[in-house]
């Protein structure tokens, strides 16, 4: 039986990404290479062999990891008091801080993989084309930004704070006075804190 009303159809369901489909089957794919590697190495040599690899990696890690955080904090520390002097911060400081922690936290992860690669990326000129790579794709990405999207607003923000001191707001006055009360009696109010 037909009540003429038209049947709910669903909506397209998004197409997932790409990373989206194919991320999950390379951590698994990475798990395994990892597993059997390490296996090989332990046939190889020996399990004490394989054991003394990851502690060594998982210390050398933890080492950088605190050496990068201790210079991203100092940088961040030299960049607000150079603010608060009122000099324009030198920038620059802080290359290849995020690449260090990332190398270290790779060393960090138990696997040989892991730590060949964490090794790649403590490697300086690595670290700049990888920096520059990554800089002009996320350049690109907020170029191409749809409007109202969070890329979009990031690059308005960009475009309408030149000195990065510039809140933008509206102030709206109220000058009408209410009646009797406090409210109503022009004088100073106290200052907005919060």
């Amino acid at each position: 039986m037909t009540t003429g009303a038209p049947t709910p159809t669903q909506p397209a369901r998004p197409r997932r990404s790409r990373l989206r489909t194919f991320l999950p089957l390379g951590i698994a794919v990475w798990l395994v290479l990892e597993i059997w590697l390490l296996t090989v190495v332990a046939g190889a040599a020996s399990g004490f062999t394989v054991l003394l690899l990851l502690v060594a990696g998982f210390v050398l890690g933890s080492v950088i990891v605190k050496r990068a955080g201790r210079r991203a904090f100092r940088n961040l520390s030299e960049t607000l008091r150079q603010q608060q002097s009122g000099a324009a911060p030198t920038g620059g400081g802080g290359d290849g801080n995020g690449l260090m922690m990332l190398g270290g936290l790779l060393l960090m992860l138990p696997g040989l993989i892991s730590d060949a690669v964490g090794l790649l990326l403590l490697i300086p000129p690595v670290q700049k084309v990888l920096s520059r790579y990554a800089e002009r794709a996320i350049e690109r990405r907020i170029r191409a930004a749809v409007p109202g999207s969070v890329g979009d607003a990031f690059q308005q923000a960009r475009m309408h704070r030149p000195d990065g001191k510039v809140v933008q707001g509206e102030v709206i006055r109220d000058d009408t006075p209410r009646g009797p009360g406090p409210a109503s009696h022009p004088g100073p109010h106290p200052p907005l804190t919060g």
